[in-house]
């Protein structure tokens, strides 16, 4: 039996473990509460939960029994009671890096009318932190608009704003850019830029080999960022949202069936870190608002990344393997794989 420590005033009432019948003709109990008591480290978008040992009056399971204050300030929030369990979901987003209360109050009653012996309260405290998140540093990658370690294929025309780098494989890996040599780099009509590959005259491919390099320290470094203010968002389907500067974590892919907001100003960061594939549908846009910038905003990809045709991307891919924009598709930011960047008629354009 797990007891929660006394807080004046009020205790915390738990009784993990209680089956149903364990108390018959009693007042019903708790038999689990998430996130749990004094817990640090809570995603600011966490569903409250509180389990009863016993069915209970969902009438009695509301607001203003299943309460969550921050301080002396009440969080608003929808309250829902289904098998057992009470759920709180606040209609804000919680601040990082700050505790809240949670109550559940005699109020709560049973389905013979026995309510709770007295109220259970408990203490969580959010992740993420109340200053900036600091930016990915790139390196060297960030003088690149694409960089990718195995080839660069352009499937019809496109217009690339800024440089192109690969390495280790070799200029003959770059296609469909009708390519015009020169001492240590390349050019072409699509690209606004100079191209580079790891076979090219010095100094071009240590050059290549430090950018690459600093791409894979810029991915471990976005993959490795630990208390996210953000865990699992819309179970990773992120169409329609507004993603406000935080750090973002999901254990599978992540889509973008419809449109996406991202709102911050102009110092704000945003780090996204996706455990699969992204995809993005076709004709969808990511709309930056408040003056947030593309180059603050980082997506981690362990999978691939795929965006559709006629889509708008914002912010700088970094995938571990590879990057496809389908036909029309266009992005603010970077591409930067650790295998290939596929394009097809698409405006690449450097933060």
């Amino acid at each position: 039996m797990n007891v929660f420590k006394l807080i004046p005033v009020l205790l915390v009432v738990s009784m993990l473990g209680c089956k149903k019948n364990d108390n018959p003709g009693g007042n019903p109990t708790a038999t689990s509460i998430e996130p749990a008591n004094n817990v640090t480290g809570v995603p600011r978008n966490k569903e409250i939960a509180f389990t009863f040992s016993e069915s209970m009056d969902p009438l009695t399971i509301n607001d203003s029994t299943f309460t969550l204050y921050q301080g002396s300030t009440k969080i608003s929030g929808t309250v829902t009671y289904s098998g057992n369990i009470a759920k709180f979901t606040p209609s804000v987003i919680l601040t990082p890096a700050t505790m809240y209360t949670a109550t559940v109050n005699t109020g709560a009653k049973n389905l013979a009318g026995k309510s709770l012996s007295q109220n259970s309260i408990w203490n969580f405290t959010t992740g993420g932190s109340s200053s900036i998140l600091a930016v990915i540093d790139l390196g060297a990658a960030g003088n690149y608009v694409i960089v990718a370690k195995t080839a660069i294929n352009n499937n019809s025309t496109s217009a690339v704003t800024g440089d192109l780098g690969l390495s280790p494989a070799a200029t003959s890996y770059i296609t469909g850019f009708s390519i015009t040599d020169a001492t240590g780099y390349a050019t072409s009509a699509q690209v606004t830029g100079n191209i580079y590959a790891a076979d090219m005259a010095a100094p071009t491919p240590i050059n290549m080999t430090t950018a690459v390099n600093n791409m894979v320290t810029a991915y471990n470094d976005a993959a490795g960022r630990p208390l996210p203010d953000f865990s699992e968002l819309g179970t990773g389907n992120i169409g329609g949202k507004t993603l406000v500067p935080g750090l973002y974590k999901w254990t599978s892919g992540v889509t973008m069936p419809s449109d996406v907001t991202i709102t911050g100003g102009p110092n704000d960061v945003w780090i996204f870190q996706i455990s699969g594939n992204l995809s993005m549908s076709s004709a969808v846009k990511i709309i930056l608002l408040g003056g947030a910038q593309a180059k603050n905003i980082f997506w981690q990809v362990a999978g691939q990344a795929t965006l559709g045709t006629t889509s708008h991307f914002e912010g700088i891919i970094l995938s571990m393997t590879g990057i496809t924009f389908q036909t029309g598709a266009s992005i603010n930011g970077r591409a930067l794989a650790q295998t290939a960047v596929i394009l097809d008629g698409n405006a690449i354009t450097k933060p």
